[in-house]
């Protein structure tokens, strides 16, 4: 498999990231050990996860991060693997924070989860939008500094805070955020293409995108009402069942016929043919999900496929 190196970084990552938000929640210990070898062994590395998946099953979280370490402990393979993780979220215990004390704290809870010594590429989840950027940034130059992380991103930040911050970093020595991962697929374009892609070219970040799949709508799965009660995340779907949302799964029927894949692929595809997107992330809960998801990255769209897609999905 080949693989390609997040900017300004000496991580050579699969382009593919898989979600490990289903860990200990849609997939146990044994499920989630089955798919990850699955994973491994097509040739992939690079797994996305957080302080606090899944806190929604039991209000604080961990459980995702405590599976992968155990993982990367029993198959002995740290050193091939690139893992990223997050801090700043929300649970049932606090609310959104990156102030410099819980940055501290919480990289060290996630280092013991994991079972690691540093953490490759470690996410700001989520914004507080209060947290002065000069004290989040100083937190993460002390983690980086102490060997914990290599490389920082951004996720739910605003652009303003975003461009604020790398100005900052610049400025001062600090480290910068290497990465963004935004929410956006075929049916989520006009927040980041209006608000994000100027700031991502500008500032030579790697792009990350998460939903990649829109919660499984672009698998093409939910097709009416009746459908989404097919899955326990069949409901975050609902909102894309719309004139567009229709359109748009047609699109990736017709490209996926032509293709002899599937819409998920081709919706992955798409993503790739996209300026500075280096890897969706995506989820998978059995083999042949998977098996359809890491066919992406060989999967060639053609100039008349990206027209048909981009027209239908247009906002």
């Amino acid at each position: 498999m080949s693989k390609t190196k997040i900017n300004n970084t000496d991580l050579e990552i699969s382009r593919i990231n898989f979600g490990g938000n289903v860990f200990g929640w849609t997939l146990d210990e044994k499920q989630s050990f089955d798919i990850l070898d699955a994973f491994a062994e097509a040739g992939f590395n690079f797994i996305d996860t957080a302080d606090t998946y899944s806190w929604w099953v039991n209000g604080s979280g961990g459980q995702s991060e405590t599976i992968i370490g155990k993982w990367l402990r029993a198959r002995g393979n740290r050193s091939e693997m690139v893992i990223a993780t997050k801090v700043g979220s929300e649970t049932k215990e606090h609310g959104f924070d990156i102030s410099k004390k819980h940055i501290l704290k919480s990289v060290d809870e996630s280092l013991k989860r994991l079972q690691v010594d540093h953490i490759d590429l470690y996410y700001t989840h989520f914004d507080d939008n209060k947290t002065p950027i000069e004290e989040t940034l100083s937190a993460y130059d002390e983690v980086v500094k102490a060997g914990k992380v290599r490389y920082i991103a951004a996720s739910n930040v605003s652009p303003e805070r975003l461009e604020a911050s790398l100005e900052f970093a610049t400025q001062n020595q600090l480290p910068k955020y290497v990465a963004l991962q935004p929410h956006y697929n075929l049916v989520e374009r006009k927040g980041y293409e209006t608000d994000y892609a100027p700031l991502v070219e500008k500032c030579g970040l790697s792009v990350f995108p998460y939903w990649a799949l829109a919660a499984g709508f672009l698998t093409g799965k939910y097709r009416n009402e009746a459908d989404f009660g097919k899955s326990v995340r069949g409901q975050g779907a609902s909102k894309y069942l719309n004139q567009t949302g229709l359109s748009v799964l047609n699109a990736l029927d017709e490209v996926a016929a032509k293709h002899q894949t599937k819409p998920a692929a081709v919706s992955l595809a798409w993503l790739l043919a996209q300026p500075n997107i280096t890897a969706p992330i995506v989820s998978a809960t059995n083999e042949n999900q998977l098996a359809t998801l890491i066919q992406a990255p060989q999967l060639n769209l053609d100039q008349l496929d990206l027209i048909l897609l981009n027209e239908a999905s247009q906002y």
